[in-house]
């Protein structure tokens, strides 16, 4: 039987989706501990917005197990409903309702839960509350759907992207939010395109692509995972590099292009500075620029598939 006292929030096995000749989820496994913010990261196409939808209850998977709670979505749909709060990735409010009553109505939906003057204190919008929402900034309607998901005062909630499109200020305010609600021992689950997001809000993460789980772990055990410490990017104008003569440099892990810049990965970067520029000038090529910077969860997602996180 479920233990709906027990340490995992969130179990799935072998979840499975199918659309049509696309396989969205292959398989996959995953279990988030309860009072722990969760990153599901993925580039788009991964799976990790079926995965998060079918969790919410909002699509039915083609096999396999969700366990939520302690509970499962066939027999106890109207009590998860209770102990969850959800934002979409765009959360569609009706604009002629004022921040006051769009608060009250999904109130309305919750046996339980704060006063909506309290969330919307929370939100900082109490200078917006009778404003209606068609008249809100980008920053405000993303707080006041993070009010409309903790307006139930959720167990676990449900965060696919809440911050993107939003300017930094919004967005930290958002971050500040989330704080609150992990300091509280409640559990998220967050899907972002931002790693920076990703490395401060998350206990742990794991990253998935073509519906299958590539990496799991803390931010830092997924950074040391790859060997590599830190990245050096260099631009060059027109000259030409040997590529693979920076490969064979000591300390150096990988070397790729981009934007026609060259990008190095390194171990160590005090061998590893010295000996590029020492080879840099043996193959006569200027530097117009040179940047260093300690590896992130986007490196790590570089090193395992290739490609940046926001590649369509």
């Amino acid at each position: 039987m479920p233990d709906a006292g027990g340490a995992t929030a969130l179990r799935l096995r072998n979840l499975r989706k199918e659309y049509k000749d696309i396989v969205a989820v292959n398989g996959l496994d995953l279990d988030v501990r309860r009072g722990e913010c969760f990153g599901l990261l993925g580039p788009n196409g991964a799976g990790k917005t079926t995965t998060i939808e079918i969790c919410e209850g909002l699509t039915a998977a083609d096999a396999g197990e969700v366990e939520l709670l302690g509970l499962h979505w066939k027999s106890g749909a109207h009590e998860l409903r209770q102990r969850l709060g959800i934002q979409l990735q765009e959360t569609q409010l009706s604009e002629k309702l004022t921040v006051l009553e769009t608060v009250r109505l999904f109130r309305s939906f919750y046996r339980a839960g704060p006063a909506p003057a309290e969330v919307i204190g929370l939100v900082q919008l109490e200078e917006k509350q009778n404003s209606r929402v068609g008249g809100l900034s980008g920053g405000q309607k993303q707080r006041l759907a993070m009010a409309c998901a903790l307006v139930g005062d959720p167990e676990f909630l449900f965060l696919d992207e809440p911050t993107t499109g939003l300017d930094p200020q919004a967005r930290r305010q958002l971050w500040e939010l989330i704080e609150r609600f992990k300091l509280a021992g409640r559990t998220i689950l967050l899907t972002t395109h931002y790693m920076d997001e990703a490395e401060r809000l998350c206990d742990r993460v794991a990253i998935i692509d073509h519906g299958k789980t590539i990496a799991l772990g803390t931010p830092r055990e997924l950074i040391a995972s790859i060997g590599v410490e830190h990245m050096v990017e260099f631009s060059s104008g027109e000259a030409r590099v040997d590529l693979d003569a920076l490969r064979r440099l000591d300390g150096v892990r990988e070397v790729r292009t981009e934007n026609g810049a060259v990008q190095l990965q390194v171990s160590e970067l005090h061998r590893a500075v010295p000996a590029l520029l020492d080879e840099l000038t043996r193959q006569g090529v200027p530097l117009t620029e040179l940047r260093t910077h300690s590896a992130t969860l986007e490196d790590v997602f570089v090193a395992l598939t290739g490609r940046r996180l926001r590649d369509e």
